[in-house]
This record gives structure tokens, C-alpha cells and sequence, in this order.
């Protein structure tokens, strides 16, 4: 990974942590790629009322959704260097940077969004979240990103066997390259924004992701056929830069936390509430969506695990997370 020189990155933060002496206030920004109204965007605002009352005005959160600020890949690299102090982004876009956090992109890890929930609230989920310190930003809570299957503009997926030879769009993931290849399918990593237009164009047949996501990116306009194998449950994380953490005063540093943690229930009540909403949407948009026996689909997965699970930690991690209730 790149460094940015001490002095450099010193006076990247200087920059970014600009107050005004006239209002003894500092405008943190933070990114996200989804539009405005979306769970995450409205979460982090609030994470960002929170501070803002919790530091008696001294902090103040600006949130850029709609990727004003980039695409998840370039806006991770500005967040590590201390140029976006705050951003929320799926775990995927860390590909396998963060061992830990990797563990997390397995499909079928988690058995139900209850499984996913006590896991990631209890101490493996604090253990992933340190993790996120060695590459250089400090992870302050996880939100929902839903449960992700697959959808095309062809035909409906009801066995692997269906998947042979159709392109699917995936997050730059070696993991999620190989379990579409897994599967029979051909990966093709693109950023989020060009989904549209490649299925639209034939690029793709079709791509993955959660029912909120199908439907405010228009998706369901273009690839009718959703079909539920929910093979993914991949966590949302809200990261800081760790230029910018350590800048804060340790006591800010907790209210930071707090109000990361505290923004959860917030996140998960407007996710749950934006997935039946979203559903309903791309089902009266024509949507045809097929639930599918997960069993064959789970077996092909074996080489996924073979390949990524051989460190003996992880190894462990996975093991404490299927023991975990749920």
C-alpha cells in the first residue's frame, strides 16, 4: 500500500481539521456512494447529529452521498490518507486487504440476518474492527447491507448449472471473482455506477446485490430476473481516517465511537424498512423473483473456503462464527 510522507500526510490533516476561529467548529466529510435518503446516507447523519451534540458543536459531520466524492475504491485511498476524513463502504471494497474483515465476505458465512446480527455485535465483531487499524483507518461500526443474490436480464437462476457462461458484475474481490467462477459463472469487476448501462449494453448479463440497492440504482429496469439464493450478507462499515482519529482528543475519540455505535439501531430500522419498501417497487416495475434451493449452490462453495481459509486464525474465526447462535 502507498504512504504518504509523515510531513505530507501531517499537513493533509492540518488541512482537513481547518477550524474556524469564529465559530470554534470543525466540518468533518464523509463519503458515500448511495443516494441521498438511502439507510446508510441517513445513519451516518445521524452519527453525525450525535457528535455534533455530544462535542457541543465542535464537530459537525457533512455527508457526500451519490459517490460526489469518488467511487469506493478511490475514496478508501483519499480516507487512508487523511483527505476524506470519514466514509461508509462495504467491507468487499477492501477486498482482502483485512484478513478478518475477508472472513466476513464468504458466502453462506452467516445462516440469517439474526446469525449475521449476533455475530457482529458481540466480540468477533469488535475483533473485525480493529483489524481495520493496519490499513490505516480506524473502523467505528457496522450497518446492514442486506442480503445479496443474483440478477439478470435474461433468465431466472434456479441452479448453478444456470449460471454457466453468463457474465455477472461483482465488487474488485478475488473472493467474489471466485465464487461466481465457482458457480459456473464469469466474474466482471466494475465500479457500482456503470451497472446500469452495462446490462443495458449487453457488457453484462446481470450483476448482485440487496433488494435496496436493485431498485434505487435502477437495476431492475434493465435485469428482470431476481433470483433469492442469498449468497452474500456482506457488512456496511463506517471508517475513519486513522490521520484524522488521531488527531482527536482521547475523549472525543470515545464520543466518536459511541456515536458510531449508537447510529446502528438507527441504520438497521431504516434498512429494514427500505428492503420492503424496495421489494414491492421492483416487483411493480415487473421484477420476477424466484427463491432457490441453496443446498447446491452452498456445496460449490468448498473451493472458496479451500482457497482463503487456510490461515489457522481465520481458520478459528470461521469456526466461532458458525458456533455463534443465530
Amino acid at each position: 500500500m502507498f504512504h504518504l510522507p509523515r510531513a505530507a500526510a501531517g499537513a493533509v490533516v492540518a488541512a482537513s481539521l481547518l477550524v474556524s476561529a469564529a465559530s470554534a467548529q470543525t466540518v468533518l466529510r464523509s463519503s458515500d456512494t448511495h443516494p441521498d435518503g438511502y439507510p446508510t446516507v441517513e445513519a451516518v447523519k445521524y452519527f453525525g447529529e450525535l457528535v455534533k451534540e455530544r462535542t457541543d458543536g465542535r464537530y459537525e459531520v457533512e455527508v457526500f452521498h451519490s459517490a460526489q466524492l469518488g467511487q469506493e475504491a478511490d475514496t478508501i485511498e483519499q480516507t487512508q490518507f487523511g483527505v476524506i476524513d470519514l466514509n461508509r463502504i462495504s467491507i468487499g471494497a477492501f477486498g482482502t486487504q483485512v484478513p478478518e474483515a475477508t472472513v466476513t465476505q464468504l458466502p453462506f458465512i452467516f445462516r440469517s440476518v439474526d446469525h449475521y446480527h449476533n455475530v457482529l455485535d458481540g466480540p468477533i465483531g469488535d475483533e473485525i474492527l480493529a483489524a481495520f487499524d493496519s490499513v490505516d483507518v480506524v473502523a467505528l461500526a457496522f450497518y446492514d447491507g442486506g442480503s445479496r443474490s443474483f440478477y439478470n436480464s435474461s433468465k431466472p437462476i434456479e441452479t448453478p448449472d444456470d449460471m454457466a457462461g453468463m457474465k455477472f458484475r461483482v465488487m474488485q474481490s478475488d473472493i467474489f471473482v471466485d465464487m461466481v467462477g465457482a458457480l459456473g459463472g464469469n466474474a466482471t469487476p466494475m465500479p457500482y455506477g456503470e451497472v446500469y448501462s452495462g446490462i443495458q449494453t449487453g457488457v453484462i448479463d446481470g450483476a448482485e446485490n440487496n433488494y435496496p440497492s436493485y431498485d434505487t440504482a435502477g437495476h431492475a429496469e434493465v435485469a428482470k430476473y431476481y433470483s433469492l439464493d442469498e449468497h452474500l450478507m456482506v457488512p456496511e462499515v463506517l471508517v475513519m481516517s486513522k490521520i484524522v482519529w488521531d488527531g482527536l482528543a482521547p475523549e472525543d475519540q470515545e464520543i466518536f465511537r459511541q456515536a458510531a455505535k449508537d447510529s446502528v439501531a438507527k441504520q438497521r430500522e431504516l434498512w429494514a424498512a427500505q428492503e420492503v419498501e424496495s421489494k414491492k417497487k421492483v416487483e411493480e416495475l415487473g421484477a420476477k423473483i424466484n427463491t432457490v434451493d441453496k443446498a447446491p449452490f452452498i456445496e460449490a462453495m468448498k473451493p472458496v473456503y479451500e482457497k482463503y481459509v487456510t490461515d489457522p486464525k481465520l481458520k478459528d474465526l470461521v469456526e466461532r462464527i458458525q458456533a455463534t447462535e443465530g
